[in-house]
């Protein structure tokens, strides 16, 4: 898989450096709570959300047990309307593909709207190898290229840049693409937003090619949908002459009617509103009526081989809401970049593992980027219970160590862990194994608690700097229980 912020370190080091940076706090503190509240009065609105919930939830584990039958029916449908389908099992392939096809209709610039699908196959670098160049017509995205960026959120790519900082891009870079920022743009949003439409209008004129992923496939008609706020996306799907999209194959729904639950839960679980100003759906080819091209470039990479795990297989209901990042308080401190990949936050915290495999050290360490404080769950419109998963891939860390990919072949690589936490482990397991040892000890700590230190010496320091010690009771629980039952101990 592509999509690894090359030269990253392990979370622990990023997120080290990150918290440390007063402004990248400030900026993801306002925007994360804006964000969060204006989704809780949103869902709030909503008499039925838990049934939506639930119903989201179904329909994406019943496709997900199905996905062999439905990929089938789409690539049907979608070639029955006029479409071409194309299968990629890994970001290599899927980039070969799309460069080819630009390179066949004979341009040298293609329009994007914002896709997840492309980021996380590094498809605008793949095309740049090949002396193609790629427009982000996002805003967001827009950002990020021109500061030569990395995007730091799902929904929100620029949610670490302020409007002063957008405001000295925009100034510096725009020129290179062709039509300098206005004299004196101020870093008001209405202008900012103004120079950005000047900015790209020409290029949506321009283009004969345009590239997108879809938030929702369906298998019946081969419908694709894409929902964005702003307009870009509409003007990438409607005037190129040549259409390619890149999506992920758990994208799809079974049905049209299916569209009915998530057209409700996704908008207001990302943007916070009742419905996208921007819906745009199309089927194959129209003639007259839209690209007179359609190719659609379904990829894996990664995913066969999550389905294949029945505990992690859940992060694949995921609708890339972002919900999950506004409320976690490892991401509002952290920020997106040092999950070292396009997709920060919890999701990503369990999602790039498996689409990876945990064989570097960012993407071993990622499963503990988390308080395990079940916030994400609890607003995850499609009920991933993100916390069981991180759980579940830590164990798999910790018992089979690293986790490679050999062509389809999956190698564990045995963990080694840390000396003192293998002895200490060592020494519990004992001591729970001779219980007149476990409860000698266990009065040895309680007479002798008043000499306990508050916190850890040595490497253990850095652990007790943020938490209290337990304390330890003034008796062990199971003398109590003698004291209290009449002398009668029915513990072994």
């Amino acid at each position: 898989m592509s999509g690894t912020f090359v030269g990253m370190p392990a979370f622990p080091k990023a997120a080290h450096e990150a918290v440390h940076n007063q402004t990248l706090r400030g900026n993801l503190r306002h925007a994360t709570h804006t964000i969060r509240a204006k989704r809780a009065k949103a869902v709030a609105e909503v008499s039925d959300w838990a049934e939506l919930r639930e119903a989201g939830k179904q329909i994406k584990d019943h496709t997900l047990r199905h996905l062999d039958r439905y990929l089938v029916q789409l690539e049907e449908s979608v070639t029955a309307a006029g479409g071409i389908v194309h299968w990629a099992a890994d970001a290599d392939e899927a980039n070969r593909i799309v460069t080819d096809l630009v390179k066949m209709t004979g341009e040298s610039e293609v329009v994007k709207v914002k896709s997840m699908a492309t980021q996380e196959i590094g498809l605008n670098e793949a095309l740049e190898a090949e002396g193609i160049h790629a427009y982000e017509t996002d805003l967001a995205e827009l950002i990020v290229q021109l500061g030569k960026d990395r995007p730091s959120h799902i929904l929100v790519p620029a949610i670490h840049r302020n409007r002063g900082e957008i405001r000295e891009i925009f100034a510096r870079e725009m020129s290179e693409w062709g039509r300098p920022a206005p004299e004196g743009l101020t870093d008001t949003p209405a202008e900012l937003a103004d120079a950005a439409r000047l900015h790209l209008r020409e290029k949506f004129l321009r283009a004969k090619v345009g590239i997108s992923g879809a938030n929702f496939m369906v298998a019946e008609t081969g419908t694709m949908v894409v929902v964005e706020s702003e307009g870009n996306g509409r003007m990438c799907l409607t005037l190129p002459e040549t259409l390619i999209s890149v999506v992920g194959i758990e994208k799809i729904v079974p049905t049209w009617r299916d569209l009915e639950v998530f057209l409700q839960t996704l908008p207001r679980s990302s943007t916070a509103e009742r419905m996208n100003p921007y819906t745009s759906m199309w089927t194959g080819t129209t003639d007259d009526d839209g690209p007179g091209t359609f190719h659609l470039v379904l990829i894996d990479n990664g995913r066969t081989d999550t389905l294949a795990d029945e505990v992690g297989r859940q992060a694949l209901r995921c609708i890339r809401c972002s919900a999950c990042l506004n409320v976690c308080p490892v991401y509002e401190r952290a920020g997106g970049h040092a999950y070292g990949s396009v997709y920060p936050g919890p999701i990503g915290a369990i999602l790039s593992p498996q689409l990876r495999g945990t064989a570097s050290e960012i993407d071993a360490s990622l499963p503990y980027a988390s308080s395990l404080c079940g916030a994400c769950y609890e607003v995850c419109p499609v009920a991933i219970d993100i916390p069981e998963v991180l759980v579940h891939l830590r164990e798999r860390v910790v018992e089979g160590g690293a986790v490679t990919r050999d062509g389809n072949k999956v190698v564990l690589k045995p963990a080694k862990g840390h000396a003192a936490e293998r002895a200490a482990m060592r020494a519990a397991r004992w001591a729970f194994s001779h219980p007149g040892a476990l409860r000698a000890g266990q009065r040895l700590a309680s007479r002798s608690r008043r000499f306990h230190p508050r916190s850890l010496p040595g490497p253990g320091k850095a652990w007790s700097a943020t938490r209290d010690l337990p304390t330890v009771p003034s008796e062990p629980f199971r003398d109590w229980w003698q004291r209290t039952n009449g002398g009668k101990d029915t513990g072994k």
